[in-house]
């Protein structure tokens, strides 16, 4: 795994070399082993090395066999090999044994075509010296990132947006408009980000740029397509031996490869079958406080499994030092407060391996979320006719807080893609409107609604299943989260929190070949209104013990709300969203009250608290007085 930048800008105004060498140190974290340069007067590509494959060789910028097609590439490619041996065949002339090399000659001998071909976790970029044409590309699921700045005849591009900040002609300003929509949902759930004109090539897509002309184009999208038929016993074994196979295949590196633990069956599934291969770490974080803690749980597991564990406790003061380093190397804010022990779990993991397998991406394929398990119960409920609903939500939004069905009819009475929940995940819309100075709020609500970005969405989603009635909430509520909610909060997270130790971490579950036999299973054998995952935790109660394939979705928890009420935390939260930053955009006086209330235990605001701070922290760090700022 690795990191590249770089930039088409045929100006005479600056050093490109120079420039190409700043960009590429800004995240030197990526790529501590090694970097490489191309530059011609047209484009310069900046790359960062981490050796995990073919340790002395590939490495890059690679060419082909004429020079004329160079390639910057981040990822791993795990058939690699059997491409290899089929480019070959057809003539082509190999100078490494890394999987890289692939690309580019497969690009050569496919086009666009070669990315079907691909399994693996890749974002890349080529360019045709020839031509002038440069060819960027995301892995299906969006595991690995890649940025870009488009201005006029200027195209910036980077595994990180912290790269685009050293380009002279990069121009930094905050897309404040997007304010509300970061508020509710947390994240930005289409290819913009929090810095104006950045985006990011969105997962399954590639862009073109040439001559000035930007493309970008779908080339995979998820889409479920059930099969009746298996037994649940069938379906648990063809899981588990996807799963083995896709281990099999994420675990080839020619340096040692960990594991991430906790006490969830996700996790657990992939160190176990890791351990059938290899005797390998197994690496866990937790708290003091053990009612937020999983490290007995995951000692226990391993111990029963005879893995080797280690583990590592953080508390407050740890916690909140590092958010100003998990906002920097985030790039953009993100408040979810499972980034920062992820950080310290990372850092950990990076003391004895390079690699480490993780749990990420079976929850979404799998049906692993309990908000799944409403979809069971609206699906039918939207066969009654929308007047009638609206009509019954109306009247329950006059009945006292707390009476049982009040929140289940003002919910149905609107369709999925208004009231899927992650669209006001941490405010509703107008508290975020509410909390917006009024300039601000005023280019909030022009930019629209958070289910009115979405709903393009939800049709494009609905579209693939055509005729009336034929995709269920679930399968829906499963694609959008794919699509937005993993892709922007839970790959970007694990990606930026692993690569900030120079660490890859590699999530077998997030595989072409998992994933084609994820989307066949009925919605029923993916979830119950007992029980999420049903088949995979079949799968798991074949190897794991019981109380490890029934534990239930936790996530990955914090003390975070307790330590708010707590000193000198209150006071630094206080401090932080009432201060200069945030009177610049909030309702500070409305801000300290939710703090009040949320100290006074009267309510229990902390997503939304945490929600301002992470902001603030993030906007320090790269519009404030710090050096990275600069």
């Amino acid at each position: 795994m690795c990191g590249f930048v770089g930039f088409y800008d045929a100006g005479t105004d600056f050093d490109h070399a120079a420039v190409v060498k700043a960009m590429a140190d800004a995240i030197a974290h990526r790529g501590p082993d090694s970097e490489g340069f191309f530059n011609d007067e047209r484009v310069s590509l900046g790359f960062r090395r981490l050796s995990i494959i073919d340790l002395e060789g590939a490495s890059q910028p690679l060419y082909n066999e004429d020079d004329q097609l160079v390639l910057c590439f981040n990822g791993e490619i795990y058939n690699f090999q059997e491409l290899r041996a089929q480019l070959i065949e057809a003539g082509h002339v190999f100078k490494t044994h890394g999987d890289g090399e692939v690309i580019l000659h497969g690009f050569e001998e496919w086009g666009e075509g070669l990315l079907g071909r691909l399994r693996g976790m890749f974002a890349f970029v080529l360019y045709n010296r020839e031509t002038g044409r440069l060819f960027m590309a995301r892995d299906n699921f969006g595991i690995k990132p890649l940025y870009y700045f488009a201005d006029g005849d200027v195209l910036l591009f980077a595994s990180e947006t912290k790269a685009l900040l050293r380009h002279p002609h990069f121009k930094k300003a905050l897309n404040r408009k997007r304010l509300g929509h970061y508020l509710c949902i947390e994240y930005l759930p289409d290819d913009e980000t929090m810095f104006e004109g950045v985006r990011k090539v969105p997962a399954g897509h590639w862009l073109s740029w040439q001559g000035g002309a930007c493309e970008v184009v779908k080339w995979w999208e998820p889409s479920f397509c059930p099969q009746e038929g298996r037994t649940r016993a069938e379906e648990a074994g063809q899981i588990a031996a996807a799963l083995q196979e896709s281990v099999n295949a994420h675990a080839i590196a020619d340096v040692e490869v960990g594991c991430f633990l906790s006490a969830g069956v996700d996790s657990s599934l992939v160190a176990n079958e890791t351990s059938h291969i290899m005797k390998a770490k197994t690496f866990s974080i937790g708290y003091g406080e053990q009612k937020y803690s999983e490290l007995e749980a995951a000692k226990t597991f391993a111990d029963a499994m005879g893995l080797e564990n280690y583990s590592r406790g953080i508390d407050a003061e740890t916690f909140f030092a590092s958010v100003p380093a998990v906002q920097y190397h985030m790039d953009d804010p993100l408040p979810n407060p499972s980034a920062v022990p992820l950080y310290h779990l990372a850092h950990f993991a990076a003391e004895q391996v390079k690699v480490v397998l993780s749990g990420e991406g079976a929850d979404e394929l799998f049906g692993g979320y309990p908000l799944y398990q409403e979809g069971l119960d609206y699906h039918p409920y939207m066969s009654v006719p929308a007047p009638l609903r609206k009509a019954a939500g109306a009247v329950a939004s006059l009945l006292p807080e707390g009476t049982h069905g009040r929140r289940f009819l003002m919910r149905g009475a609107h369709p999925l893609e208004e009231r899927y929940r992650r669209l006001e995940y941490n405010y509703t819309y107008p508290e975020a409107l509410a909390l917006l100075k009024p300039d601000v709020a005023a280019e909030v609500e022009a930019c629209g609604a958070p289910w009115e970005t979405e709903a393009p969405l939800f049709a494009e989603v609905k579209a693939h299943y055509p005729g009336e009635g034929q995709i269920d909430e679930v399968t829906a509520m499963q694609t959008v989260d794919i699509l937005t909610w993993m892709q922007q909060d839970i790959l970007l997270k694990a990606d930026k929190m692993s690569m900030a130790a120079s660490l890859e971490l590699r999530v077998p579950f997030l595989d072409k070949e998992v994933f084609a036999l994820s989307r066949t299973l009925p919605t029923a054998d993916r979830v119950s209104k007992t029980e999420t995952k049903c088949a995979l935790r079949s799968a798991a109660a074949e190897t794991l013990p019981p109380v490890t394939a029934k534990m239930p979705k936790i996530g990955f928890i914090t003390p975070l709300a307790q330590w708010m009420r707590e000193e000198p935390y209150t006071t630094m939260v206080r401090e932080k969203i009432t201060g200069p930053v945030a009177e610049q955009f909030f309702d500070t006086a409305q801000l300290g009250r939710l703090l009040d209330q949320h100290v006074s235990g009267e309510k229990s605001n902390m997503k939304k608290i945490w929600s301002i701070y992470s902001f603030v922290v993030w906007y320090e760090q790269f519009f404030g007085n710090s050096d990275l700022a600069a």
